[in-house]
């Protein structure tokens, strides 16, 4: 190939192709970025901040609720059956009990579970997952004593053949409303 002259028109040189083929790669990404990013929103954001900062203060009022009831709660998960069993001590005995087990960035491993009590074991609350769970979760456990809902809420990591224990850690950001 014979090497271009100052003379000879711009596309027989090198360096304007490599610099259009530069722009051409920044656009074909940049391009690429925005489909990704349209088509997989970032649901962890919450758009209504406010609502959410008085959900809070509810939150907390069903966990002092809690805390005065004096709940406890042992659930143990089993891998091979898949049976959620939870041993609740405490001024509440409902009827049923709803379990949340909450990813913390993944909103399609979060698992719902409702708990029944026994009827021969007081205290003793059942239910079933329907996969494994496994790994750090926010685990909230909601139960109704009269008209009014008690929570408790943990940050575990959860695991298949171990305990877990709700109720022994002292409530966060609560130290004002309890005055």
């Amino acid at each position: 190939m014979p090497v271009a002259t100052a003379a000879s028109p711009w596309y027989k040189h090198l360096w304007p192709w490599i610099i259009i083929a530069i722009l051409a790669c920044s656009v074909t990404l940049t391009l690429s970025m925005v489909t990704i990013a349209v088509n997989n929103p970032d649901n962890l954001v919450n758009d209504n901040y406010y609502e959410a900062g008085k959900g809070i203060n509810r939150s907390l009022d069903r966990e002092l609720l809690a805390q005065t009831l004096q709940m406890r709660a042992t659930m143990h998960l089993d891998e091979l059956t898949g049976e959620v069993e939870l041993h609740l001590t405490g001024n509440s005995g409902p009827a049923t009990l709803e379990l949340n087990l909450i990813s913390p960035t993944q909103p399609e491993k979060d698992r719902k579970v409702m708990l029944t009590r026994s009827e021969s074991e007081p205290g003793r609350y059942i239910g079933q997952v329907t996969d494994k769970v496994e790994g750090r979760r926010f685990v909230e456990l909601l139960g109704v004593e009269g008209d009014r809902t008690w929570r408790m809420f943990e940050e575990e990591e959860v695991s298949h053949g171990t305990d877990l224990k709700l109720g022994d850690e002292p409530l966060q950001g609560a130290e004002d409303l309890k005055n």
